[in-house]
């Protein structure tokens, strides 16, 4: 990709505008050399404004300018879309769907012919740049595609490349994850209030301790079960709080959530 490598969003919510931000703080392309669509006239000047990227109201006419088009439209209402750009997108151009749950042969189909295709499943924190998105090719990809699809989801985290049939089982998890860890820093932060902590207090040890976890993880290469071992100490505190956690469920329900969010995933692309 470069600066001047023309991308298309069609449809300006949250995700877009995160690879918006993405792309100019990492200086992958010039903000006019991006435009965004929506429905809402209010929501192109807010990104407009912020970015001072190009906007319009017409897809159609967004897909002929492009080099890269991002789908970043709800599943309700990608046919729609597809409908009104099938006639302007070619080969020559990359397009990417974040609409989730929507396999790459509905979006194919709908095309009525062969372009190439880029399926992917970021996160909510790709908005302050620490997501993670995996992608999944069409059929055929050229590596060139595959690799600036990574570049373009690089500049709002982390990125990893599956097969399509595993796309549901990452909706499960990274997709879904972040309300799983919100649930438990909100039980954290009032388990904190319940033994005695000013609630201000117990927020900011919450907040930090999952940080800081979740980057010794990343950052030491070590398995987690090594890491919660230091810090149990034979007839200590963290051994009864892990004892009780285990009572209650907690590792079990934890991958049943995954499995519930996957086949749900599932349900929807069907």
């Amino acid at each position: 990709m470069t600066q001047n490598t023309k991308v298309a969003f069609l449809g300006a919510g949250n995700m877009a505008e995160a690879l918006v931000a993405g792309i100019i703080k990492s200086k992958m392309a010039a903000p006019d050399c991006l435009l965004a669509t929506d429905i809402s006239p209010t929501r192109l000047s807010v990104l407009q404004d912020r970015y001072l990227i190009r906007t319009g109201s017409k897809n159609s006419d967004a897909v002929l300018w492009a080099d890269v088009i991002i789908l970043c439209v709800k599943p309700q209402v990608i046919n729609e879309v597809l409908t009104e750009i099938q006639e302007g997108v070619s080969d020559k151009q990359l397009v990417i769907s974040v609409a989730a749950g929507v396999p790459l042969k509905n979006i194919q189909d709908k095309v009525g012919h062969t372009i190439p295709l880029v399926r992917a499943m970021p996160n909510t924190p790709a908005v302050i740049q620490e997501g993670v998105t995996a992608l999944s090719g069409s059929c055929g990809l050229a590596s060139s595609h595959l690799e600036l699809a990574k570049k373009i989801f690089e500049s709002v985290g982390q990125v990893v490349v599956v097969d399509e049939s595993l796309m549901d089982a990452v909706t499960g998890l990274s997709g879904s994850g972040p309300a799983y860890i919100y649930l438990a820093i909100e039980a954290l932060i009032d388990g904190g209030v319940r033994v005695g902590l000013p609630r201000n207090v117990a927020h900011v040890l919450a907040v930090q301790t999952v940080l800081g976890t979740a980057k010794m993880v990343k950052e030491t290469g070590e398995h987690p079960a090594v890491l919660k071992d230091r810090v149990t100490s034979p007839g200590g505190t963290t051994i009864a709080g892990l004892q009780r956690l285990e009572e209650g469920g907690l590792r079990a329900t934890l991958i049943e959530a995954i499995e519930a969010a996957a086949h749900r995933s599932r349900e929807l692309g069907t």
